[in-house]
């Protein structure tokens, strides 16, 4: 009988409790399915929704995206139609 190397491949999966928010191997990903980012997820839900239980590692610090800046870019585009 032949022996059958196994892979080490292997998955893990961290959902945040607060938001939802996943990564997938220590890797965040939008619910679209694109890689994320940390601090973007940060300006835009964590530092305003989360607390003690939120995952996100970059929760707290500042930069990233947020909404004020979704808002400058939705101004800029409808100027321009």
């Amino acid at each position: 009988m032949e022996s059958k190397e196994l892979s080490d491949l292997s998955l893990d999966r961290d959902e945040c409790p607060k938001c939802g928010a996943t990564w997938i191997n220590g890797q965040h990903y939008w619910n679209t399915g694109k890689i994320g980012s940390e601090m973007d997820l940060a300006g835009l839900v964590c530092n305003n929704l989360g607390d003690n239980t939120c995952i996100n590692p970059l929760r707290g610090a500042e930069g990233g995206v947020t909404w004020k800046d979704r808002l400058a870019s939705l101004d800029a585009i409808e100027k321009d139609e």
